[in-house]
């Protein structure tokens, strides 16, 4: 088991911990719900050491990439990224990634903890024999991402000489020993991602929570994404669902000339329609709480249609929240279901994303 270069602060700080992806992460502090509001009212952070994180560099990286994944990079300019995915020849996702151009000879991405070995060896099978680079920088980073509404004022006070790039930028200090900023995150507040070496990433931890970050666990970061519809790679998405049927076709560009791996599949999928769609599920009755592998079923309660690939009670909303494939005919809005629980059966209806 793999575990943080903040480990000792997360003991310190009371943090119970749990496995997740290979690695003993917090999975909260003081309450999830208490962690989840305060990355809506204020200011959270998290540990993301676990992330892996990728540099590709060299003369052809760009055109390189570009084949590789889904969206299209020459939309970037300089200190700019975006979110893409990595297929399989069929089409499925192997994992959704963030990639960062420094330069036009430079990227940075940022992957997900239960896929770095599995992306880097896809990768590194499709890298061609000059020209480009591919290293996996995941063992020199820990990683933070700083969340909430508050973020700039505190990141303002705490850091004036570091300035935050614009949305969906990324940017990086030399002088502060390779500190890198990326301005996204996984919870739809305003916020950003802070990359330092291992051996000072509990430096900058320290600082944040002592400026008034609120330490959040990985259980908070889970309803936070979930109440605003974003996937969870390994759940609700894998190698056996396209990113069509999972709603991310706007991240998919069919148009490209040169095309990616995956792309003639997808092309075929949005010519003959698809089956199946990831669609939003909310209970209308009190209940336990939803989680994944729940079985989802017609409003008679008869037919099985599916089953949660994630689950939580909302703490913005207080009632439960999910997501699942299900056949097109029942993915549209406003179709009445039923969910499993402990044997019984509980009212639920298909509703627009984001649940808040």
């Amino acid at each position: 088991m793999e575990k943080s270069p903040l480990h000792s602060l997360h003991l310190s700080l009371g943090a119970r911990l749990a496995p997740f992806a290979g690695w003993e992460m917090p999975i909260q502090y003081k309450g999830i719900v208490s962690e989840h509001e305060a990355v809506r009212k204020s200011v959270g952070v998290f540990d993301i050491s676990h992330m892996g994180e990728f540099e590709v560099s060299g003369a052809g990286a760009g055109e390189w990439l570009n084949r590789l994944l889904t969206n299209d990079n020459r939309a970037l300019a300089d200190g700019q990224g975006h979110y893409t995915l990595l297929l399989n020849e069929e089409g499925g996702v192997i994992d959704d990634l963030l990639l960062y151009r420094f330069q036009a000879d430079r990227y940075f991405l940022v992957v997900n903890a239960s896929r770095i070995a599995e992306d880097f060896a896809w990768m590194s099978r499709h890298l061609p024999a000059e020209g480009v680079t591919l290293r996996d920088r995941s063992g020199e980073f820990g990683a933070v991402a700083v969340q909430g509404p508050m973020t700039l004022s505190l990141w303002t006070e705490l850091a004036p000489g570091l300035v935050l790039p614009e949305r969906n930028g990324i940017v990086g200090y030399d002088a502060c020993g390779e500190v890198i900023l990326c301005r996204t995150g996984y919870t739809g507040e305003d916020g950003f991602e802070l990359f330092a070496p291992v051996e000072k990433i509990g430096h900058w931890f320290d600082q944040l929570v002592a400026s008034g970050a609120i330490p959040c666990g990985l259980g908070a970061r889970d309803t936070l994404r979930l109440e605003k519809g974003f996937p969870l790679n390994g759940s609700d998405l894998d190698e056996r669902h396209t990113p069509l049927e999972a709603g991310l076709g706007f991240f998919v560009k069919l148009d490209k000339e040169e095309g990616f791996i995956g792309c003639e599949a997808l092309r075929a999928q949005r010519k003959e329609g698809l089956s199946q769609k990831l669609a939003a599920i909310r209970l209308k009755e009190k209940a336990p709480p939803l989680r994944h592998g729940y079985t989802v079923l017609e409003s008679d309660g008869k037919t099985a249609l599916g089953e949660l690939t994630s689950g939580s009670l909302s703490p913005g909303l207080g009632v439960g929240i999910g997501m699942a494939y299900l056949p097109v005919d029942h993915a549209a809005v406003g179709t009445e279901l039923k969910i499993s629980i402990r044997e019984k059966l509980y009212s639920a209806e298909v509703v627009k994303k984001p649940f808040l």
